[in-house]
């Protein structure tokens, strides 16, 4: 019997789609095509390109490690990075090459205070930022421009990954507290390599990256990359594959102006593999196997998801004091979602007499399955800002001036999906194969339209050689309409508010800088899930607060040496049950205040021994949410403790050889709202080595690592989405080959 689901049913992600084509053949065709217009050398990959972005851009110097100088952040023109008064971290191009990454979790690793936050194998991965989800409406970026977080954004393409802890800045709008994730693109120069790589699983995958410069004084170039990978997946039954193409152009069209223009492409197939729960609501899972897939069904499809990235800036210098630019992107996701998801158990024998929280699995291991159908799941951002910086000074005050406005769009379309219980499985038992639902999803229509508008402006005074005050702030107007249902009323929000940021730097010497900060956000609401009383609705936006101070030290002009306390506060949204336990509303109640603190350390140690290694210790507590189960302990998913160390090792005696390693650390963390169960706490080993050397005279690098060196079994996720709880184990052992061949 097929049953329509009423009181539970699976919650998925929601994305977008958006046409992918041709363009790996184009991709390919112009790498060639570029190729064969000469044999310029290609510089090293530390020196290929550089950016300058509105909203973080960091830039660092050989020979140091993984230390980087300077950075733009919140607004700010380029400055010191420990003149910076917020906590900002950099994985390179060279973490990226070494760590073979093909996603943000291979890399996110490095930094303490970012966690998986329901990261499912074949969707596009969640995180948390000091314990805060990452906002997928507004708080990914690349060239500090939003996209849309929906999609795993591709890594071959870009310089670096910034991570902004804590409130973002002025110039970042509505944006969630906990934190901002900028992609930075390669920039065009004289390169060509191709890469290949495979794994123990028998994942392959192939990367072109070629650019040139060009024209009279090279004032012309681009840079094309492309890739093709066929996945492997650990899990049974979630094989998949992706194609990749990008393009970046820059003109420097006299020596005071500039344009650069980017587009990238992926579509990204493979089949989606859904998390664990609590048997009983209260039971961690006893299995230790990482391959079963749950609810896998004949009839469930791969997700589908295509992604357009669309950016361009055009930056003008008036004299050495004065300069602006004006940018805009545009980001689309398509996503079309035809799974059988594992959830909640309601109409099991075992849970039909109500035993079991119908929001979790059952006592002894059985689950529903439903058949999810979501297709055309579309969303869009659209981002446009003017921005202008200048220096001058008043008697002895030097001021450092950013002045801008922005408008940034979002919308989101859907459908109303499919979610039908066609029987039920237990995860210890061997697959059970159903007829799929009768029904069919309804037609797409818009679930979301929200704009917002802003100016902004924030002053850095200098005042003498050891003291700096920031002050600033962000007037927004938020205009937004959302739809719960088709036919249903509109609810409009019209907010005006203005956020404040405010900071004081003290230099007592050159190399040490402390500084104090106090900033003001504001978010959109979440959404409520499908099987709230309130399914679809958008809740209202929120304010979100922080203060932070922090010190930040150059040893020996090598190590950069950083630590931060911060304490974030924002308004609590969760399931809030009924009285009977079997339906919940989605609500804002109460306050979510995160308390903690950062440790970090990036450079070199010695000639030899390069590291970046981080700590994070946070406090996360829900109060005056008038549910008392879920205050006085940890929120979900969030680690009292984590660290993280990644080092690079130059062999003595053997020339071009490295050795590579890193260690993470989580401590437990809670798996449910009411804190009565708990993950235990984990460490994960990798290691790693890098061989550099020359083949026809052409430079060759052979890359190996073996992640979870002593194949651990550990839950890497317990993560929250609208309201429920999903465990995802971490990978098992897994070694990566890869050989990069300059051209």
């Amino acid at each position: 019997m097929t049953v329509n689901k009423t009181t539970a049913s699976p919650v998925r992600r929601r994305r977008a789609k958006v046409g992918l084509g041709v363009g790996l053949g184009i991709t390919l065709f112009a790498a060639q095509a570029a190729a064969a217009q000469g044999d310029a050398p290609a510089p090293d990959a530390d020196a290929a390109g550089s950016a300058t972005l509105p909203a973080i851009t960091v830039s660092g110097e050989r020979g140091n490690g993984f230390r980087v100088r300077n950075a733009s952040v919140a607004g700010l023109d380029e400055t010191p990075l420990r003149d910076t008064p917020a906590s900002v971290s950099v994985v390179t191009r060279a973490q990226l090459d070494d760590q073979q990454a093909k996603r943000l979790s291979d890399i996110v690793r490095n930094d303490a205070s970012v966690v998986n936050d329901y990261a499912p194998v074949g969707y596009f991965e969640g995180f948390a930022i000091r314990g805060f989800p990452v906002d997928l409406a507004s708080a990914i970026r690349i060239d500090g421009l939003t996209v849309s977080g929906e999609q795993n954004v591709p890594l071959e393409n870009k310089e670096r990954v910034e991570i902004l802890k804590g409130l973002a800045g002025i110039d970042s709008g509505v944006v969630a507290p906990g934190g901002v994730i900028n992609f930075v693109t390669k920039r065009s120069a004289n390169v060509a390599s191709v890469t290949g790589g495979v794994d123990s699983r028998g994942s392959t995958s192939a990367a072109v990256d070629l650019g040139r410069r060009f024209g009279p004084d090279n004032q012309f170039g681009f840079r094309i990359n492309s890739a093709k990978e066929n996945m492997h997946s650990y899990i049974d039954g979630t094989n998949g594959r992706r194609t990749f193409g990008s393009i970046a152009a820059d003109w420097d069209i006299n020596p005071r102006a500039s344009l650069q223009l980017n587009a990238e492409f992926q579509q990204w197939i493979q089949r989606s593999a859904p998390g664990y729960q609590l048997l009983g609501g209260t039971v961690v899972p006893s299995v230790k196997t990482t391959s079963k897939a749950l609810g896998t069904q004949p009839w469930a499809k791969p997700v589908t998801t295509d992604a357009l990235n669309l950016n361009a800036r055009f930056d003008y210098q008036f004299n050495d004091d004065w300069k602006a630019y004006i940018a805009a992107g545009r980001s689309r996701t398509m996503i079309d979602d035809n799974s059988a998801f594992a959830y909640g158990c309601s109409y099991a024998a075992s849970c039909a007499a109500g035993a079991t929280s119908p929001f979790f699995f059952g006592a002894n291991g059985d689950y529903d399955v439903y058949d999810f159908r979501s297709p055309g799941e579309y969303r869009r951002n659209d981002d446009l800002r003017a921005v202008t910086t200048g220096k001058f000074a008043t008697g002895p005050l030097r001021h450092e001036l950013t002045l801008g406005v922005s408008v940034q769009r979002r919308v989101v379309h859907m459908a109303d999906a499919v979610y039908d219980y066609v029987g039920s499985e237990n995860i210890y038992g061997p697959d059970v194969a159903f007829p799929p639902s009768p029904n069919s999803p309804g037609p797409s229509y818009p679930r979301l339209d929200a704009w917002q508008y802003g100016v902004f402006g924030l002053d850095r005074i200098s005042i003498g050689e050891h003291w700096q005050v920031l002050a600033g702030g962000k007037e927004v107007l938020l205009r937004q309409r959302s739809w719960s249902s088709l036919d249903g009323p509109t609810t409009h929000t019209d907010r005006s508010v203005f956020l404040p940021q405010v900071a004081l730097v003290y230099k007592p010497v050159n190399v040490l800088s402390l500084y104090a900060s106090y900033s003001k956000a504001l978010s959109l609401g979440d959404q409520a899930p499908v099987r709230a009383t309130n399914a679809y609705a958008f809740l209202p936006p929120v304010e979100s607060h922080q203060i932070e101070v922090g010190a930040k030290y150059d040893w020996l002009d090598r190590l950069s040496l950083t630590a931060a306390v911060f304490s974030i506060s924002k308004p609590f949204q969760f399931a809030d049950p009924d009285a009977s336990g079997t339906t919940y509303t989605f609500v804002q109640r109460g306050t979510q205040r995160h308390q903690g603190i950062e440790l970090g350390a990036a450079g070199r140690m010695t000639e030899r021994l390069s590291l970046t290694a981080s700590v994070a210790a946070i406090r996360a507590r829900a109060v005056d949410s008038g549910s008392p189960a879920y205050e006085g302990h940890q929120i979900i998913n969030v680690p009292a403790l984590r660290a993280s160390l990644y080092a690079d090792y130059a062999v003595p005696g053997v020339a071009g050889l490295n050795v590579l390693g890193g260690v993470e650390y989580s401590a437990a963390r809670n798996a449910n709202e009411e804190g009565t169960a708990r993950v235990p706490s984990w460490f994960v080993f990798n290691l790693g080595a890098r061989y550099t050397t020359k083949i026809g005279g052409h430079r060759t690098v052979l890359r190996v690592s073996v992640d979870n060196l002593f194949n651990k079994f550990y839950w890497r996720d317990a993560g929250e989405q609208q309201g429920d709880a999903y465990l995802f184990p971490g990978a098992p052992r897994t070694a990566r080959v890869s050989l990069t061949y300059d051209f």
